[in-house]
């Protein structure tokens, strides 16, 4: 049964359902060849798989979510209740829906079943949060670097138009699980990314902005997450696709290490072949291919819109008709997003709990002016 929207969107609704099913099938597509590295999945499928089949490992039904996707969907229920009880602490309700998946009250799975698949991080964050119930008394902590925060972050860059509380709630939000700054600065600067696609910023800006944020906020020009974004700027998706992910590029090889994660999402969104030809090939490169594909697929939607999914991947989506229902209903036509009021001073949250002042002289002026340009594109 196709997956359509019941009236026209906007384009920004459409670009926002987009990011939403596009993150759900690079999941869904992604599931079949997990833990699988690219040799196996070359000759499996030598011009890659196209099709939501499902399989893999853990014997996934075709479109069925895995922790990717159900994390994000614990993230979008919260700001869905934050539309209701705005006084609430978005952090602490996604944790606790969160908690919700961890310990099996979840559509699609048994009462009290847990989920097939938890990364270890995500498993210790929540077990110290199920005791503390504070974001910034969680976490698995430093050195825990895996993507599983990121996996998860989309809703936030969708829904909250402050680019101060975007920044903060990004970081909050996946100090849950994972408190690695690495982790937490990179959900930040992919949401800022998305918050640019979804008001029609060019790939090429918004991939600006997001390494313009990595820079202010490492406050140093060689920090990791901002080395990440530079090379995603640099690395070809079809190449890895066809031979492999490069071990001079990609240390890690592209399983599991937030920043390799990160990389791979802006060499997509850079790609500028359709949505399904950069997702198929994101999946090739192989190993951590569900989430590899879950993180460059909220990219992809973002920047090409609901029509770039396509529909007979829509319709095998589990939460696609829930994704769709939620990401219209909390999307404006338009609306004020300002972030070059950062430029004057942005108190955040940081990797210890303390509050800290980023973005205070610490680039050039050269860089500030770059930045409000920038920053006026998104404003639109």
């Amino acid at each position: 049964m196709a997956l359509e929207p019941t009236t026209p969107l906007t384009p920004r609704q459409s670009k926002v359902v987009g990011a939403l099913l596009g993150l759900h099938a690079g999941d869904s597509l992604g599931a079949t060849f997990e833990f699988k590295c690219h040799t196996q999945i070359r000759t499996a499928y030598p011009n890659g798989l196209r099709d939501i089949v499902g399989g893999g490992l853990l014997s996934w039904p075709a479109g069925r979510a895995t922790d990717d996707t159900d994390m994000t969907r614990a993230v979008l229920l919260a700001y869905r209740q934050l539309h209701d009880k705005s006084q609430q602490d978005v952090a602490v309700l996604a944790g606790e829906l969160f908690l919700s998946w961890f310990r099996g009250d979840w559509p699609g799975r048994k009462l009290g079943s847990r989920p097939r698949d938890v990364g270890l991080a995500t498993r210790v964050g929540l077990q110290k949060f199920s005791k503390t119930r504070d974001p910034e008394k969680a976490g698995a902590g430093e050195g825990k670097a895996g993507n599983g925060s990121l996996m998860r972050c989309l809703a936030t860059g969708l829904f909250q138009s402050d680019p101060d509380r975007l920044v903060e709630e990004s970081m909050r939000i996946s100090m849950i699980t994972h408190n690695d700054e690495r982790c937490t600065i990179a959900c930040a600067v992919y949401n800022h990314i998305v918050a640019a696609l979804i008001r029609d910023t060019s790939p090429e800006s918004a991939v600006d902005a997001g390494e313009l944020l990595a820079e202010r906020l490492e406050k140093r020009k060689d920090g990791p997450v901002l080395k990440a974004v530079r090379l995603g700027r640099t690395v070809s998706i079809a190449r890895m696709a066809r031979y492999g992910p490069d071990l001079s590029e990609m240390k890690g090889a592209c399983s599991g290490f937030v920043l390799e994660t990160l990389a791979l999402a802006i060499a997509a969104v850079l790609d500028k072949r359709p949505l399904e030809d950069v997702l198929v090939d994101v999946v090739r490169v192989g190993n951590d291919t569900d989430t590899n594909g879950a993180v460059a697929g909220g990219l992809l939607g973002a920047r090409d819109g609901v029509g770039g999914v396509p529909e007979r991947w829509r319709a095998k989506l589990q939460f696609g008709e829930e994704f769709m229902r939620i990401g219209v209903e909390l999307t404006p036509e338009r609306d004020n997003l300002n972030i070059a009021s950062s430029l004057n001073g942005l108190c955040l949250i940081g990797h210890q709990g303390h509050v800290r002042a980023y973005f205070k002289s610490s680039v050039s002026l050269q860089r500030q002016a770059q930045f409000q340009r920038h920053s006026q594109l998104i404003q639109q």
